[in-house]
This record gives structure tokens, C-alpha cells and sequence, in this order.
């Protein structure tokens, strides 16, 4: 079992930036990959970004491609999401997520059903 804490979350106006972060806890060493997904109010939870433990590769949803990165500090089994150029559409819930089976695609990993350790969730607000 892995322990999640997301933290960073915030007000932020439109244009500005936010760095998230997810300090993971318990078997870390088990997981395959960290994933960052948001659920604004009365949507699905998507998926943002994903990096894998042992390589560090990443992948990233279309919507959030060259303002957000994804990265890792093994040492502190902490994941980040730094998010800049934030828009007022970016407003939701973000969570970290890690998943504990390997993975042949990409598009596995962008499924929620991939994921089976979530943290708490962290509001983003982001006002025009």
C-alpha cells in the first residue's frame, strides 16, 4: 500500500503559475508509475500527465502539453506537476495517483482504472 499527499494547490490568477506536489509514502518502491489527474465539479476525473519510477519518461494529455511538467525526486519519493500559463479552465481538483502494474503503452497509463493509490486532492482555482 502507498500513501499519497498531494500539496501546492491554490488561488492563482490566469497567466500565473503553480508547482503541485505528491509525497508518496509506504511500499513506494512497488510502484510502477505516478500519474496527476483533476476533476473540475460535475466532470470525470482526467487524466494530465504521467512518469515512470525507474526511467523517468512522461506522457501528457493534449490540453496540458507545454504549459504543465511532470517530474520526480526518487530519493524523496516525491512527484511534482508544475503548471504554468494556468487558465481559468484549469480550476479543479488535482490528484496524484500511482499505479503498480506495468504498462506496454502510454495509453494504458491515462486511464484512471491504471491507478490504484490516490491521494486527498488539491484545489487549483484559478480566476480570469
Amino acid at each position: 500500500q502507498v500513501q499519497l499527499v498531494e500539496s501546492g494547490g491554490g488561488l492563482v490568477q490566469a497567466g500565473g503559475s503553480l508547482r503541485l506536489s505528491c509525497a508518496a509514502s509506504g511500499r513506494t518502491f512497488s510502484s510502477y508509475a505516478m500519474g496527476w489527474f483533476r476533476q473540475a465539479p460535475g466532470k470525470e476525473r482526467d487524466f494530465l500527465a504521467a512518469i515512470t519510477w525507474s526511467t523517468g519518461t512522461s506522457d501528457y494529455a493534449d490540453s496540458v502539453k507545454g504549459r504543465f511538467t511532470i517530474s520526480k525526486d526518487n530519493a524523496n519519493n516525491t512527484v511534482y506537476l508544475q503548471m504554468n500559463s494556468l487558465k481559468p479552465e484549469d480550476t479543479a481538483v488535482y490528484y496524484c495517483a500511482a499505479s503498480f502494474r506495468y504498462a506496454s503503452s502510454w495509453f494504458q497509463l491515462r486511464s484512471v482504472s491504471a491507478f490504484s493509490s490516490w491521494g486527498q486532492g488539491t484545489q487549483v482555482t484559478v480566476s480570469s
